[in-house]
């Protein structure tokens, strides 16, 4: 309604009024000064390009490979998310198939038992590029995902968990065990037909007992690694583009998830492992290739791969100074002189 001088009078509670009609100008702040110095927080920030050392292709003809393990008697262990497996590669370039686990194999961890745990996708369905390459493009006969076990002698498998609390497991991606025997593993989250299923961080036993929902929900948690001295845990989230970390305060606790890395640019996280130092190497989608962290969160440096599905990693040799990054668009496991070394898994053999 139409604002009157009594009206103003009669609701001011003290206030005071300007007579209707009339102007007021009040002055304008003073403008703030910049620090030229200062960066632009707008700008993507400078990297720092690190091409591979002595890049070598030593497997290929995989099918969408992931979740690497290298073992001490030289072969590398991998899962091939559209062949549902997981094989063995020798030196020779020679692949063996382990276990024909079905569905969509994502990520692998030696556990304490000396069985590979096993983040399932569920599956995908599949399309073939005008290349020749093969894509995932929607969810095919997907029935749900699971955390499984593998006998690395035999291939026999168990299906551990394939819920938490009566709900089920949309995309196991990436698991990483801790000193307890326990496991953190993520939940990608799962694209439906006209809409998205949220992802989360769990916690789970290695005996199928206990299963728990940590952080939930998340936008697409990916790849998931602990610091070396067991006290911080890092998750990457890929449609996000960044980096979370969180204090380790018990098994299956975290205080909570804080960012930890964002940079400006087209870096898409996928999987991750640990250097002796703290630094974290993340594989790096879109980008297409490996992007390194140091223990505070600064952007270190980019090694290209040339493969825009460049999913993980794992470090290799008696000083883990090689590294093994998945090409998955291409099927291959890339291995390059790395300039310092990397953690080794708990649980290695």
């Amino acid at each position: 309604m139409p604002l009157t001088t009594s009206h103003a009078q009669r609701t001011g509670g003290g206030h005071h009024h300007y007579p209707v009609g009339q102007i007021v100008r009040r002055e304008p702040p003073e403008p703030k000064v910049l620090d030229a110095a200062a960066p632009d927080p707008f700008e993507p920030a400078k990297e720092t390009v690190v091409p591979p050392q002595n890049p070598r292709v030593i497997i290929e003809g995989l099918r969408l490979p992931e979740g690497p393990i290298w073992m001490e008697d030289g072969t590398i262990l991998v899962v091939e998310v559209e062949g549902g497996t997981l094989s063995r590669c020798y030196p020779d370039g020679c692949v063996e198939v382990i276990a024909e686990l079905g569905g969509g194999p994502n990520g692998a961890a030696m556990g304490p038992d000396g069985r590979v745990y096993i983040c399932n996708n569920g599956g995908f369905q599949w399309d073939t590029l005008p290349s020749g390459l093969r894509l995932p493009v929607g969810l095919g006969d997907y029935s749900g995902g699971s955390i499984q076990a593998v006998n690395l002698k035999t291939g026999a498998f168990e299906t551990l968990y394939s819920d938490c609390d009566g709900i089920k497991l949309n995309s196991p991606n990436d698991l990483v065990f801790d000193s307890d025997g326990g496991f953190w593993f993520t939940d990608w989250g799962k694209p439906l037909a006209h809409s998205r299923a949220y992802g989360g961080l769990y916690y789970a036993k290695a005996d199928g007992n206990y299963i728990k929902r940590v952080e939930y929900p998340m936008g697409s948690p990916n790849g998931v690694a602990i610091s070396p001295d067991g006290k911080t845990l890092y998750v990457s989230e890929t449609h996000e583009r960044r980096v979370l970390s969180g204090r380790i305060s018990a098994p299956g606790e975290i205080e909570s998830l804080r960012l930890f890395a964002c940079p400006a640019g087209n870096y898409e996280f996928d999987s991750m492992k640990v250097e002796v130092d703290g630094s974290i190497v993340v594989g790096t989608l879109d980008r297409a290739g490996l992007t390194r962290f140091t223990d505070d969160g600064q952007f270190a440096e980019f090694t290209p791969t040339e493969d825009k599905l460049t999913t993980n990693l794992t470090f290799a040799g008696e000083d883990r100074r090689v590294c093994i990054a998945t090409l998955s668009l291409r099927g291959q496991l890339l291995a390059m002189d790395w300039p310092r070394p990397g953690m080794k898994p708990l649980f290695a053999i």
